[in-house]
């Protein structure tokens, strides 16, 4: 069974097996997250956040207003962070044509082991480093700060339209990214609630 999320007063104690480097098989049905999908006339704002990268560079989220963005805070340390980093790298190469943007925020974590984690996972988008978690501060309100992982889909707009705490799937992060990837200037689209799996 996978679990759903770390809280980081827990985080030392949960770093999975020293030196295995094997992701478990785990079935979109043993998965269980909290999605919240926001009408478009009541999505919060996403903060103006910047940082630097891990692979040396400077992001800053605002760069990005005019695409679909998701945000995905994750930590090298967090096994379900492992378990759902091949989908998140699938969507993020599925969309990248379509105009969807991806950024990580590495939370709790060294360079070293973070980087080894984008090269394990074979992630194409860059990540935020981290380190104090003042960057996933920004964020409060809309992410639990001691929820890890934390997916956000945001509009081209730069406003939180889909919100999911604990490991996503592949299933429900295409389809949040499809939904909003559809939706043009500020027009309402239609009601939906994603379940998991």
């Amino acid at each position: 069974m996978a679990a759903v999320g770390v809280v980081w007063a827990v985080e030392r104690d949960w770093t999975g097996k020293p030196g295995d480097s094997a992701v478990p098989d785990v079935s979109e049905s043993d998965v269980v997250t909290g999605v919240t999908v926001f009408e478009v006339g009541n999505r919060p704002v996403a903060p103006a956040v910047a940082g630097d990268t891990l692979d040396g560079g400077r992001l800053a989220l605002a760069e990005l207003r005019g695409h679909v963005v998701v945000v995905n805070v994750w930590g090298s340390w967090c096994v379900p962070c492992q378990e759902e980093a091949p989908q998140l790298a699938r969507v993020a190469r599925e969309t990248h044509d379509d105009g969807v943007r991806f950024v990580g925020i590495d939370v709790k974590d060294d360079r070293a082991s973070a980087r080894a984690f984008v090269r394990r996972f074979a992630i194409p988008y860059p990540s935020i480093a981290d380190p104090d978690g003042k960057v996933l501060l920004a964020f409060d309100g809309i992410i639990p700060v001691s929820a890890v992982p934390s997916t956000l889909v945001l509009d081209r707009d730069g406003r939180v339209a889909a919100r999911v705490v604990g490991q996503i799937t592949y299933r429900q992060l295409r389809g949040l990214v499809d939904d909003v990837a559809a939706e043009r200037g500020s027009r309402p689209s239609r009601p939906t609630r994603k379940g998991a799996g």
